[in-house]
């Protein structure tokens, strides 16, 4: 199985990766047998260049997607060159399971109520402040630039490239350079950028290119926080994907291959712009200036984008779980004149038997893609590690619809395990991205010492390295259970409508305007994932108090 996990994996990976973009190319070019198109064609192109919206969905897929990616790496490497070494720094990365474990559906109608017009940020400066009595006819939320989609995605990738930068942290020797900085006269942001900076983005520029092609093609953020006339290019082809009318497969066909160029046409554009910005840091590297001036103003920023996020994150949730106890909720009142669990009792049925179904695919999905990984990692297979972000760097939306459709043809749409399959495709990469690190830090010599007492590979894999690796494999299981959990668009397409969880129902329920509905069920999304991460730090702690000499990592 050792052997084999590497070919097993480059195939998970690459394979639906391939059979959707073929399922979205022909028919893009007029080729579907099953609905008509028996011969190639560019009709469905010519009916996408002359829909309407065409111009201003393209032009808010490439700003929400790159404004997103630019503010998310600025205020990571922000944060950790300011904080990096330091008790507010150890802080912060204590928080990032909890903020990684959120659901990016849940973090939305979070922000959601906290900044729409009748929301506790109107709230709270009402009518002291504005002299509002009546909630504002203001498009905060679902605004035409986007902005609130950006916020929202920011709140959540924000913690992604930090647990990314964290990785490569103990790989550049950073503590060694920062030292040698200091020493030479340079200030903490400087002197960071200066020597740390290089090394570390040469290790993130992936997840930066994961974060560029999911920003620029989310479906469910865009749904809860996006424009809508017109909607991003995403959700207008998965608008025309679920339409009765067949006939517009082949325009949401076209609308896909669109969606996957922009993101390559922005990821070369981004790795242009690094050529430049490298050139242009190398003269300011070798300039000498030392930038200790900088410090105290660049050290204060970077808290604005800590605490906006913190207070995002906490208002809002907190905010989600007031809605689904609420009674009366007058604005501009603060809190609600009554509470009740009325809509829970109501909602109750639903609840545990989605609540079920998402966390079976959850739980089956995270466990089937830690023994992969284990496996793949245990095999040494580096050279491949590229095809890992496939599903991360190609669209959702530019292939799951073909496969979606090669699905229907071969008559697994609809089923359990092919949500699934489908699911593992995307959970795998987060799994081996969390294992990796903690994986190559183990220390051989606890290994070396148990094969010098006989013992084989197997039973130095099984008996020395994962039980020292216990907590590292908890949090990679966490981790994957979480992913699984946030998946709305290939649980919408690939079940067909049959398999629901906990993120399809929230999310549909995003146009009902219903915030005690719409309470309940982010609560309860949030909620799991929430409880398997303070089940992955409590067992292995339990399990290192209750076993003499078992130190685990």
């Amino acid at each position: 199985m050792i052997r084999a996990a590497p070919g097993l994996v480059v195939a998970l990976m690459a394979l639906p990766v391939a059979a959707g973009l073929a399922g979205a190319f022909l028919p893009a070019f007029g080729f579907f047998p099953a609905l008509g198109g028996d011969r190639f064609s560019l009709e469905p192109w010519r009916a996408l260049l002359v829909w309407p919206g065409l111009g201003a969905a393209v032009r808010l897929s490439l700003v929400t997607g790159i404004g997103a990616t630019l503010l998310s790496l600025a205020a990571t490497l922000l944060i950790v060159a300011a904080w990096q070494g330091t008790r507010s720094f150890r802080v912060v990365t204590s928080l990032l399971a909890p903020l990684l474990s959120l659901p990016h559906a849940a973090a939305a109608f979070g922000l959601a109520f906290l900044i729409a017009p009748s929301g506790w940020v109107a709230r709270a400066l009402s009518p002291w402040a504005t002299g509002w009595e009546r909630p504002p006819d203001l498009l905060i939320v679902n605004d035409p630039a986007g902005l609130a989609l950006i916020a929202g995605l920011v709140m959540k990738e924000v913690p992604f490239l930090l647990l990314m930068t964290l990785a490569a942290l103990g790989q550049a020797d950073s503590a060694r350079r920062m030292a040698v900085a200091r020493s030479l006269g340079y200030g903490r942001v400087t002197g960071w950028a200066k020597t740390v900076l290089p090394s570390i983005y040469r290790q993130i520029r992936l997840p930066v290119f994961a974060v560029l092609a999911y920003s620029m093609s989310v479906v469910d953020v865009a749904l809860i926080l996006g424009p809508t006339r017109p909607p991003t290019l995403a959700v207008q082809v998965l608008d025309w994907m679920t339409s009765p009318d067949l006939s517009l497969r082949f325009l949401a066909s076209a609308g896909a291959v669109l969606q996957l160029l922009l993101v390559l046409g922005a990821l070369g554009a981004w790795v242009l712009a690094e050529r430049l910005v490298a050139a242009r840091g190398r003269l300011w590297a070798a300039s000498g200036g030392r930038g200790q001036a900088l410090d105290l103003p660049l050290r204060a920023l970077s808290t604005l984008p800590m605490g906006l996020i913190a207070a995002g994150v906490g208002l809002g949730l907190v905010g989600l779980g007031l809605w689904s106890v609420s009674g009366l909720w007058r604005f501009p009142d603060l809190l609600p004149q009554s509470y009740g669990l009325r809509v829970w009792s109501d909602q109750s049925a639903q609840l545990w038997r989605l609540t079920a179904t998402t966390a079976t695919l959850a739980g089956l999905s995270a466990l089937i893609a830690l023994i992969l990984t284990v496996a793949y990692l245990q095999a040494g297979a580096s050279h491949s590690v590229g095809i890992i972000y496939l599903p991360l760097l190609v669209p959702q939306i530019a292939f799951l619809p073909g496969l979606s459709a090669l699905g229907l043809w071969a008559g697994l749409d609809g089923s359990l395990g092919a949500v699934l399959a489908v699911h593992l495709v995307f959970v795998l990469p987060y799994v081996a991205l969390s294992l990796a690190d903690p994986w190559r830090a183990w220390d051989a010599r606890a290994g070396l010492a148990a094969a010098t007492l006989g013992a084989g590979p197997w039973r130095v894999l099984t008996r020395v390295r994962l039980p020292m690796l216990l907590r590292a494999l908890c949090i990679a299981f966490a981790v994957g259970f979480a992913t699984s959990v946030a998946q709305y668009l290939p649980t919408l397409l690939i079940g067909a409508g049959r398999v629901s969880t906990l993120t399809t129902e929230a999310v549909a329920l995003a146009a009902s305007g219903n915030r005690r509905l719409i309470g309940v069920w982010a609560i309860m999304q949030m909620a799991l994932p929430m409880l398997v991460f303070i089940m992955a730090l409590a067992v292995p702690a339990w399990i290192a108090r209750h076993r003499q000499g078992v130190k685990v990592a």
